[in-house]
């Protein structure tokens, strides 16, 4: 019988720049830039002692697009 490998689960946060658009006193749409590296994370819930991988595999150096939220 073979072990299957243990559950991680890290969930962190840090800042990134947002550009936000406003339409008559309403947010219309959200801009999250998503190629901003990963710098001070706090851990959200999870075991913080993953926090050092989980940055790692998330700030690997791809080039994401940014993830835009309204119409």
């Amino acid at each position: 019988m073979t072990e299957q490998p243990s559950s991680r689960r890290v969930v962190f946060q840090y800042l990134v720049p947002v550009h936000v658009e406003v339409e008559d006193g309403l947010v219309c749409r959200v801009t999250v830039i998503d190629e901003t590296p990963v710098a001070e994370p706090a851990v959200v819930e999870g075991d913080a002692s993953y926090l050092t991988e989980a940055v790692a595999a998330a700030d690997d150096g791809q080039a994401w697009p940014s993830w835009q939220f309204g119409y």
